[in-house]
């Protein structure tokens, strides 16, 4: 099978080539307006798959297509939004040809138009699809599960590439140019318009059992989603999708950039592209994760129903999801499952367990969350990982009535000047070995009060779940101290891992975050805890470890 790549060895076609290099009987043209830089990224992989580079500037593409004959072509280039007077000038060249086609289109008008030429495809025998990436088909893929329990009213739903991930220019024109602009989208049950990146909300991607990523600020983007997916849900009334870019700075200024040309009609925010994008490629700080959300609210049962969904991606196998739909389209061509023959937005190219295979070999995780599931506060935080955990945790865990669990713990409180004023602050306990512990819980509608007894000395703290930036987190407070806790499960222990911490509300520098290895586990058919208190500057306050079971 040949398949011609336009912008081959950019952003995304590279990373689609990346994904490809490993099929056999596969040759991939990497075409692009430059025939040396196509050359020395053809050099720079190595694989089963056969490569060749070819300069190629799109206006060419008629003279190209006989030339080359390829069974494929896909359209990495773009920006889509800015195709001029002829923007289906390649599609049309496609079905001249008889050859199939694929794009990574982003732009909403784009991948709707692309329906206009179904009959003309169907005509010729080929398959025309447009969109053909994480917005609008991954999304498409997750409501059509959700559709299977719920009537889907409401979505929003969103991206949050990590900072390391790197972006195109054509990217960053496509997006600073709609800034401001009109954002055709659904709104209370009828096509209405929003201002692209002048709109914003902040959401935390937690999938369950993982460490969360920070709360972050998303803002309106003109993604296929708003126009193509709709149709495709009869109760759906609105839909909203967001960009959340790091780091926010950047971001928040594109904001108010948008917002001023909206109100003062200014004109497009295009030339500052080149400006944001060397900007952007150059604050790379924070961790280096990235994910996607989608929440969808309607009724279940004809009861109100509220979903999650939530991608996390570790690492630098986050960028290479967008290009993913369209290696397992190639994939399945190679296999015989060619789509069939027409022109169409691709929200039906791929179900969710397509993902899912794809997935199955990265530091790429998903789940689900049942957003109005009432219950113990950790069975809320977890969600669905809840019924992962060993079976004396989940016992503990699992209740809204007050309880007592007793054994013994082996103390140790730190020796410095700053360890012993903080312990003594908090009421840590004493320095001891085989010391009898009772913990008590204790919920009083807004969490759950622990109280350890350490053979008779007390140490109080406070549970609840996490609101607002400390959404899916427990927050456990110490007096005026709140420190927000990410539940993470691995393999057969629960770690609670330190993300965020305020004093009387006020936020407190990341840098000065209490740190510990703290984690619940089972052992023997016993609960076992083993906690770590400890800060910078002031190193090791306490630490204690033992066994519980249910007091008698």
């Amino acid at each position: 099978m040949k398949v011609l790549i336009l912008g081959g060895y950019g952003v995304f076609g590279g990373r689609l080539v990346r994904l490809l290099r490993d099929v056999p009987n596969l040759s991939l043209i990497i075409a692009g307006r430059d025939k040396e830089k196509a050359r020395v990224f053809c050099r720079s992989l190595t694989g089963a798959t056969q490569m060749e580079p070819l300069a190629l500037d799109r206006l060419d593409i008629v003279a190209a297509l006989s030339k080359v004959k390829p069974d494929l072509l896909v359209d990495a280039s773009g920006p889509f939004q800015q195709y001029g007077t002829a923007p289906y000038s390649v599609v049309e060249a496609c079905i001249d040809a008889r050859v199939d086609y694929l794009d990574f289109a982003d732009g909403a008008d784009f991948v709707r138009g692309i329906s206009d030429y179904d009959k003309a495809a169907k005509d010729a025998g080929v398959c025309l699809l447009s969109g053909v990436s994480s917005f609008p088909v991954l999304t498409a893929a997750v409501l059509r599960e959700f559709s299977k329990v719920m009537e889907i009213e409401k979505v929003i739903g969103g991206i949050a590439p990590s900072p390391y991930a790197g972006i195109g220019l054509n990217v960053m024109r496509a997006v600073v140019g709609y800034a401001g602009s009109p954002v055709k989208l659904w709104r209370d049950g009828k096509e209405s318009l929003g201002v692209g990146l002048a709109e914003s909300q902040r959401f935390t991607i937690a999938v369950p059992g993982r460490v969360p990523l920070r709360n972050i600020h998303f803002s309106l983007v003109d993604v296929p989603d708003l126009q193509v997916i709709p149709p495709q849900h009869p109760t759906m009334t609105d839909i909203w999708m967001g960009a959340g870019p790091i780091p926010e700075v950047l971001h928040r200024a594109l904001n108010l950039l948008a917002k001023a040309r909206y109100r003062l009609k200014l004109p497009s925010l295009a030339p500052l592209s080149p400006l944001f994008y060397r900007v952007l490629n150059l604050m790379k700080f924070g961790e280096h994760r990235g994910g996607m959300f989608i929440t969808v609210s309607g009724r279940a049962n004809g009861k109100p129903a509220k979903k999650s969904w939530h991608l996390l991606a570790e690492g630098d196998d986050g960028p290479f999801i967008p290009s993913m739909a369209i290696e397992a389209i190639i994939r399945k061509f190679m296999a015989g499952e060619k789509p069939i023959a027409g022109a169409r937005p691709a929200v039906d190219a791929l179900e969710l367990s397509d993902y899912d295979a794809l997935f199955a070999d990265r530091a790429i995780y998903t789940g689900i969350r049942d957003e109005l599931r009432d219950g113990p506060i950790y069975r809320t935080v977890l969600g669905s990982a809840f019924d992962s955990l060993a079976p004396q945790i989940a016992a503990l865990h699992d209740s809204t009535s007050k309880r007592q669990w007793s054994g013994i713990a082996q103390v140790k409180r730190g020796s410095g000047l700053l360890a012993r004023l903080v312990a003594q602050c908090i009421n840590a306990p004493p320095t001891g070995d085989n010391t009898p512990v009772t913990v008590t819980f204790q919920p009083d509608g807004k969490g759950e009060l622990w109280t350890r007894d350490f053979g008779g000395k007390f140490f109080k703290s406070h549970q609840r779940v996490g609101k607002g930036k400390n959404a899916h987190l427990i927050v456990e407070a110490f007096g005026p101290i709140d420190v927000a806790l990410a539940l993470v499960i691995k393999g057969n222990q629960l770690w609670l891992v330190p993300r965020r911490w305020a004093i009387f509300g006020i936020p407190l520098p990341k840098a000065l975050l209490p740190k510990g290895n703290t984690f619940e586990a089972q052992e023997d058919g016993l609960f076992k805890f083993d906690v770590e208190l400890a800060a910078p500057i002031v190193g090791p306050i306490c630490s204690y470890k033992g066994t519980l079971s249910p007091h008698q």
